[in-house]
């Protein structure tokens, strides 16, 4: 928990775009010190500029989350520009799909590396920082698919599933250890972001992901059902808003549609009950 950010150190990964965007700019508002790390290079150096011009502190910090070596970089740099850390958001993710058998192995390694190893890197990197800096929070972005399972959307599901429970367990481990360490998990649903455009900084031998459909039996454009809910989504101002609530109350879990809380509510019904699973979409 940390309820002044005022003069915090804070690094966000994926800042160049989305909910890191939007918190960067809640951040920079609330006076913290910004580390803000993406792979897109452009996007993240008007990001960068656009909160220094209004008067914030702001390094920027090209890094693949999928590379503990650029990880560190984004560590190292927090405690060399800004002598601290005390807040760490691990936000960088992709999407991917497909039927389960489908994926290529290519596919697999790009998405569990970004959106868990990422986290991973991030956790091996930071916390021991912040650590070091008596104390602060760390926020891993998760999912909705962190909690439920649809269909076509098996590598995205286990990163995300993965991620929940790896935040369930850093934060028993830190209540024993460092209690002066919070953690925050956030599972969002639809937001106006960019993910369903991550095949812009895909590498060439993962191929397509929301393509991956066509001509399989999962008879249904999963891309244009992406496109229609993310468009209809929460904005990422909003968000952002109930990331730093999150922060500063020491909440850990944060659900950004509480009307999808049912759909958790059955899928762990029909866990004890020993059901078979079942398609569960979610509405806005």
């Amino acid at each position: 928990m940390i309820e002044d950010l005022t003069g915090k150190v804070a690094v966000v990964t994926g800042a160049a775009s989305g909910i890191g965007k939007a918190l960067a700019g809640r951040l920079a508002a609330a006076g913290a010190k910004l580390v803000l790390a993406d792979i897109e290079d452009r996007p993240l150096e008007e990001v960068a500029a656009s909160l220094r011009a209004d008067g914030a502190e702001v390094v920027a910090v090209h890094a693949d989350v999928s590379k503990a070596d650029d990880v560190e970089r984004i560590g190292m740099t927090a405690m060399d520009v800004y002598g601290a850390l005390h807040l760490c958001v691990n936000n960088a993710g992709v999407a991917g799909g497909g039927l389960a058998w489908e994926i290529g192995l290519d596919e697999w390694d790009w998405v569990l590396g970004v959106n868990l190893y990422g986290v991973i890197h991030g956790l091996r990197s930071f916390v021991p920082r912040i650590i070091e800096s008596g104390g602060g929070h760390v926020v891993n972005i998760a999912s909705m698919a962190g909690l439920t399972s649809n269909p076509g959307m098996a590598s995205y599901n286990v990163t995300k599933h993965s991620v929940v429970t790896l935040s369930e367990t850093l934060a028993i481990d830190l209540s024993l250890t460092h209690p002066e360490v919070g953690v925050t998990v956030v599972c969002p649903g639809w937001v106006r972001t960019q993910i369903n455009r991550s095949e812009r900084n895909r590498p060439e031998r993962a191929g397509s992901a929301l393509d991956h459909d066509a001509g399989t039996e999962l008879q249904f454009d999963l891309r244009s059902i992406v496109d229609g809910l993310i468009e209809s989504g929460l904005e990422p101002d909003d968000v952002a808003e109930m990331i730093l609530d999150a922060v500063r109350t020491g909440r850990f879990t944060v659900l950004t549609h509480p009307e999808w809380q049912a759909m958790v509510t059955r899928r762990v019904d029909g866990i004890l009950a020993g059901e078979q699973p079942r398609l569960d979409l979610p509405t806005n």
